[in-house]
Formats: structure tokens, sequence, C-alpha cells
């Protein structure tokens, strides 16, 4: 990538207002969005559970949560206003190639997608994510082993029929391909974003969200968000803000101020040491006022 000039603008409570959709006296569920979530496996409902949460604490009208059969009863029993639903799985209790009739007939109905976290690992994964790439027609989040999925070979996102947002940490941002110890991550995320033609949210000290030509830098949050779960949440906000129809780019910045902000409260009102994603989710709902 050549080098060109940039300027960061800086995620805040403004963007927010400015793309969140207003709240109307005569709607109902259905003018906020139908968001579809694929998380989860033997060991990892919790991560299913945390992104579904957070897209409906973000205000997404309904969410859906498909889940491999075989955990299906542990997160059905914790669900709440989620519509949890059941999908065919391999013996280790991974989603498998089976389980995309079921995802293709949801596809239909659906707003935006989340794809990724908890899903663990297999070669039948990676060509279930190839297959969602080339069938979803709405936006659609890779997160955590989403990302893993297609990280030996991330030119099918150039080739995908729906706009893509990837969320990687400095290492599933190195097994993209890209350098998270560049001298210039704003220019190294841009690179990776015009490489794979997706939005890239690069989380870090100070995430970068950047669609290859336009950069936000978000500087909200803190060391107590360093915590397993975290991301999870922060998928499911972006999900949910999509489903609303805010457009890729700016759902991931308003994402990540809302995210870290939500965390900045928890922080204030109960210390950094032992803040948890379940506390940043119910923070969430004060910063959309």
């Amino acid at each position: 990538m050549a080098k060109v000039s940039y300027v960061a603008q800086r995620t805040n409570a403004r963007l927010v207002r400015m793309v969140l959709p207003v709240r109307k006296r005569d709607t109902h569920k259905g003018d906020y969005g139908k968001a579809l979530l694929l998380c989860g496996s033997v060991g990892l409902t919790g991560a299913a559970m945390l992104a579904a949460r957070a897209a409906l604490r973000t205000g997404a009208g309904l969410v859906y949560l498909g889940v491999p059969e075989t955990v299906y009863p542990i997160i059905a029993s914790r669900a709440g206003s989620e519509t949890v639903f059941p999908l065919p799985c391999d013996e280790a209790g991974r989603l498998c190639l089976a389980s995309f009739d079921e995802i293709g007939c949801r596809l239909a109905g659906t707003d935006a997608v989340l794809f990724g976290p908890g899903l663990g690992r297999s070669d039948e994964l990676t060509a279930l994510t190839r297959k969602l790439l080339q069938t979803c027609r709405v936006p659609l989040v890779l997160d955590a082993d989403g990302i893993n999925a297609v990280a030996g070979h991330i030119d099918v996102l150039r080739e995908s029929a729906c706009p893509v947002i990837v969320t990687p940490h400095d290492g599933e941002f190195a097994r993209m391909g890209g350098n998270p110890r560049a001298n210039d991550r704003v220019r190294e995320a841009m690179r990776m974003a015009v490489r794979t033609q997706a939005v890239v949210l690069l989380k870090g000290y100070r995430t970068i969200i950047t669609d290859g030509k336009n950069v936000y830098r978000n500087t909200t949050g803190n060391p107590g968000m360093a915590t397993g779960g975290s991301g999870d949440v922060l998928a499911g906000v972006i999900v949910s803000l999509l489903a609303q129809h805010v457009m890729p780019l700016e759902a991931a910045a308003a994402a990540a101020w809302l995210h870290g902000s939500a965390g900045d409260v928890c922080a204030g009102r109960l210390g950094e040491c032992g803040l948890l994603p379940e506390d940043v989710i119910e923070a969430l709902p004060r910063l959309l006022k």
C-alpha cells in the first residue's frame, strides 16, 4: 500500500447520537432490526450469551442465537429475551457444514449477522465460514474464531457477497498477515482493510477502525476490560448497530466508543480490578439515552 495521508477522527458520544435511529412512538420490535448470532461450542457457551445480551442491551429489536445442538439445553435454560435455536454440530460440539441449510433459511429475514464468538476451530467451520461469506447479503461481523477460520486465506473476504467487519486483537491480526507491532498501527490497519475490502477494527489500547480510506480512533476503555468475554460484548454491540441499519464503518466506530465508555462507567463505580463483561453490558443503556 502506497503511503497516503490520513486524519483519524476520534469516536465520541456525538457520533453515537448521529447514527442511532430515533425511537418513534408508533414503532414495534421489527423496526429496530433482526440480528442473527452464530456462536458457542462445548466449553464456550458464555461467549454466545454475552454477545446476545450485549446486542439486546444496545437496542436490537430481535436477537436470534444459533448454537450447536449439543449445548442448546445449557444456553436455552439461561436465555431471556434472545431467541435460541439449535444447529447441527460435530462430535466435539462445534457447528458443522450440515448447519448451513438452517442458517441459510434464516438469513433471508435477517438484518445483520455475527459469526465467531466461542465457535472453536475445525475444517468444517472453515468451510462453513467461506459458504456464509458467499451467501450472506447483509452486513456480517467476523469475530474471534470467525477470523481464525479465514486467517490462512483472507483473500476470500474480497470475494464476499456482503459488507464485512473483522475485529482482530493483535494475535488474530498477525494470523491475518498484519503486523500488530508496526510503528504506524493506523496505516497497518488501513493496509489490511484495503487488502480485504472489509472494515477492520483493530483492538488495543487505542482501538483503530478503518475501511482503508476513513479512520476512527477510539480512546475510551480501561485495563479492567482486559478479561475474557470483553470481545464478545463488543461483537454483540456491533451487530446490534448493524441490525439497526447503521453503516458498517460507523457501526464499528460507535460500538467501540459505547463498549469502552460502558467499561469506564463500570470502572468508576466498581474499580478496574474484578470488572466483568456482564457489568459492561448492564451499563450500556445509560449511554444510549
